[in-house]
């Protein structure tokens, strides 16, 4: 039987908080106490392509926080930041396939056409029966692109690209998908999903001044990682969707996926970075042992 491999892939733009630490428990004792069958590898990713936000502080402050809590992973940790390279291989790959164009578009530009045509300006809710549904652009909701840059002419997109315009790389979403669908995924709470990418839209492959995005990145490295199960938040159950999509075009497995609840507060909000009082440090520092951190997670997930 196959090793089960879990991982936790933080960013490290802030302190982590409680819900960080009930989702990293959760893929932890997937494969160390026992849980779901025992035995296997946890690993440890730090998603840092935002290279303007992530701090060096916040990086080492997730490495204490998960070991205070009594985490161990494998070393050494995969810092995305150190493998551009290997995201713009997969672009590469995508466009080759012609299923990738360049876009041109601010978000001002992208607003105003979708107020000019009358639409909404975010994707519809799209999310799992158990827990908070996102607009479906980015995983926390954003901008549904409206196609602007898809059907420009083969010569004023090259002539763009000669000049040296600023541009992001979007995949096209509905080419993409009449190739490679229909498609599944398998979500361990939710049960058979159908892959549905289509209220995302044409999503980012590589922003204007980053090689990748999100969605590429994390598809890559669970597949370069040997992920078997993905361990995270509900609020990334829509983005599942793209990422069967691209594991699809670029031939990659397609790992068994647990989006639980989120931890929310008693106003139904969930927990932010912004949260001082919810960080792990702060608990440390209120004298809470990592047996209570957990006990209060567990607490806030029952409601």
């Amino acid at each position: 039987m196959p090793v089960p491999v879990t991982r936790f892939a933080p960013s490290p733009t802030g302190f982590l908080h409680l819900g960080h630490a009930w989702s990293a428990w959760q893929a932890w004792r997937r494969v160390r106490d026992g849980d779901g069958g025992g035995g296997g590898r946890f690993l440890l990713r730090i998603e840092d392509i935002d290279t303007g936000r992530c701090r060096p502080e916040f990086e080492a402050a997730i490495y204490e926080d998960l070991a205070w809590l009594g985490l161990d992973w494998e070393r050494p940790v995969l810092r995305q930041s150190e493998h551009f390279g290997r995201y713009r291989a997969a672009l590469a790959a995508i466009r080759e396939q012609g299923l990738a164009y360049p876009c041109f578009c601010t978000r001002a530009d992208i607003r105003r056409e979708i107020e000019a045509a009358g639409g909404a300006p975010h994707g519809p809710p799209h999310g799992p029966p158990h827990g908070p549904r996102n607009n479906p652009q980015e995983p926390g909701g954003g901008l549904r692109y409206p196609g602007t840059c898809r059907g420009l002419a083969p010569a004023e997109r090259q002539a763009r690209l000669d000049s040296g315009a600023a541009h992001a790389w979007r995949l096209d979403a509905a080419a993409a998908a009449a190739r490679y669908g229909p498609l599944t995924w398998r979500d361990e709470i939710a049960g058979e999903i159908p892959a549905d990418p289509a209220p995302f839209g044409d999503v980012v492959l590589a922003r204007k001044d980053i090689p990748t995005s999100y969605h590429l990145a994390v598809t890559v490295d669970d597949a370069v990682q040997g992920v078997t199960l993905v361990v995270r938040g509900a609020d990334l159950f829509a983005a599942t969707h793209v990422h069967r999509l691209l594991q699809a075009i670029l031939g990659l497995p397609a790992p068994l996926y647990r989006h639980h609840p989120l931890l929310l507060d008693a106003g139904g909000k969930r927990f932010a970075k912004r949260d001082r009082a919810m960080t792990i440090r702060s608990l440390r520092e209120r004298g809470l042992s990592p047996a209570d951190a957990v006990a209060l997670a567990e607490g806030w997930q029952r409601g």
